[in-house]
């Protein structure tokens, strides 16, 4: 395995957040499941994509920053130190991928052309499959 760093941090998986999956399982109003789950990177990044959808990029883009704040306390609750996979292929990572990934698409929609940078870097250090796979609606 040429180019693996052995020495490199473990990879980062969250625990599942089982009261949100069921909250959206339920088809709950996104407002709602954020009210009641304003911890979840997955509800607000959620948010941010109807935001996104609607047109309304400023909105999108506060959601989607609410939930990346969210998604680094989940990670560094976890023990992540700033750097080291959080793998998409472990699903209850997603919420904060997608949380980065809405950012990233916000930020865009503003011109803030350095944070697209920064989170592109940021996702793709995190997993390099996690932009294709959120692009793919996966």
């Amino acid at each position: 395995m040429i180019g693996t760093n052995l020495l490199g941090p473990e990879p980062t998986l969250l625990a599942a957040d089982t009261a949100v999956e069921a909250a959206l399982a339920a088809d709950e109003n996104l407002e709602t499941v954020v009210r009641a789950h304003p911890e979840s990177p997955l509800a607000w990044a959620l948010l941010a994509d109807a935001a996104d959808a609607e047109g309304s990029e400023i909105e999108a883009y506060a959601f989607a920053r609410v939930g990346y704040h969210r998604g680094l306390d989940k990670l560094r609750k976890a023990g992540w130190r700033g750097a080291g996979p959080v793998p998409w292929s472990h699903e209850p990572n997603r919420g904060v991928l997608r949380a980065l990934y809405a950012l990233r698409r916000a930020a865009a929609s503003i011109g803030e052309t350095s944070e697209v940078e920064r989170l592109t870097e940021f996702l793709t250090g995190a997993d390099a499959e996690a932009i294709v796979e959120i692009e793919a609606g996966r």
